[in-house]
Order: structure tokens, then C-alpha cells, then sequence
């Protein structure tokens, strides 16, 4: 099923695209949250014809995006406390959840979806660097230091 973007999206395509996509993918995500449109002729006008309002509307959802980039980026490191064994193993794991508990104490809010943890939860007592993937291409970085709770 062909779809046309109406905002630039990572790993689709960019604003006024013509995409080709699942049909529930369109049907039950892209269409209802107002990310794409059906691919028809009249849709392609009228896009065309928003185009410069779309690009607008894309320019200044980057220029919030970059600053909350920079606000994360400026953060100093993120100290969590754990239940640690002997050799520096937790009891348990450190989660996307704990990243962003701990991050709202600071004041900065991020969602779930947005921290990437490549090899899982993190399990032993350390300093990581955490990936933010914001929207867009922009990604923030952030020092998370687990450290032994007792």
C-alpha cells in the first residue's frame, strides 16, 4: 500500500514522500496519527499544496527538538543506586523505566521509546553512556553511573 508522508520519519522517508508500506501499518498507525495519507491523487494535490505549511510545521517541531537536545546533553551524570553483589553484579537490571524515573528527577521528561539500550538492560555496577534517540535524526547522550545501594 502507498502512503505520502506528511512529516519526515527515521528509517521511512522524508516529508511529501511516496512510500510504499503494510496495509495495517498504514491502516492502524501512519493514517490515524496523522503521520500519511493515502496515495491518491487528490491527496497528492492537497499535500502539495500544504507543502510549505508541513515544512514549517517540521522546522519548528526541530528547532523544540534541538533545544530539549541540548538540555539533556548538558546534564550532569545520572547517579542510580542498586542492590549489587561482591563482584559488581546487580540484583536485577537497570531498564529503559529506571532511565527515565531517574531523568525526570533532573526535570528533563523523555519517553520510553526513546532510550536506547543496544545489549539490554544493564546489569553490573558502572558508568554507561545512554543514547536518546529524539525525533527526527537528533540524538542526545547521557552518563547513567549505577552504584552499589548498600
Amino acid at each position: 500500500m502507498e502512503v505520502i508522508l506528511l512529516e519526515k520519519m527515521r528509517n521511512l522517508g522524508a516529508l511529501g514522500e511516496k512510500v510504499k508500506v503494510k496495509p495495517g501499518f498504514a491502516r492502524n498507525y501512519l493514517v490515524p496519527k496523522g503521520k500519511a495519507v493515502y496515495a491518491t491523487k487528490d491527496n497528492l494535490a492537497k499535500v502539495e499544496a500544504r507543502r510549505a505549511e508541513l515544512e514549517k510545521i517540521a522546522a519548528e517541531k526541530l528547532q523544540a527538538t534541538e533545544v530539549r537536545q541540548q538540555a539533556i546533553n548538558a546534564l550532569e551524570p545520572i547517579v542510580i543506586p542498586a542492590k549489587a553483589g561482591e563482584e559488581g553484579k546487580l540484583f536485577g537490571s537497570i531498564g529503559t523505566r529506571d532511565i527515565v524515573a531517574a531523568l525526570s528527577k533532573t526535570g528533563v521528561t523523555i519517553e520510553k521509546r526513546e532510550v536506547r539500550l543496544p545489549e539490554g538492560a544493564l546489569r553490573m555496577i558502572g558508568e554507561y553512556n545512554i543514547e536518546i534517540e529524539l525525533e527526527g535524526d537528533l540524538v542526545a547522550t547521557i552518563k547513567v553511573n549505577i552504584i552499589n545501594e548498600g
